[in-house]
C-alpha cells in the first residue's frame, strides 16, 4: 500500500470513529439541542466519509 493510500485510510477510520460517536448520541433518550447537532455533525462526517472512499478508489491501480 502506497503512503497516500495508507494516509487515507487512516483518515477514513477517524472519521468513522467520530461518526460513531454522534450516531450513539442519536441513538441516546431524545435532547433537541444535542440530537440536532449531532445529526449536522453526523450527515457532515459521511459527506467526509464518502469524499475520502471516492479518493481510496482513485488510488487503487485498475486492474486489466
Amino acid at each position: 500500500m502506497n503512503e497516500r493510500l495508507e494516509t487515507l485510510q487512516k483518515a477514513r477510520d477517524r472519521m468513522l470513529e467520530d461518526r460513531d460517536a454522534h450516531a450513539k448520541v442519536l441513538a441516546a433518550p431524545f435532547d433537541r439541542d444535542k440530537a440536532e447537532r449531532a445529526r449536522n455533525k453526523f450527515v457532515e462526517l459521511q459527506t467526509l466519509i464518502d469524499a475520502i472512499d471516492r479518493a481510496i478508489s482513485a488510488e487503487k491501480p485498475v486492474s486489466a
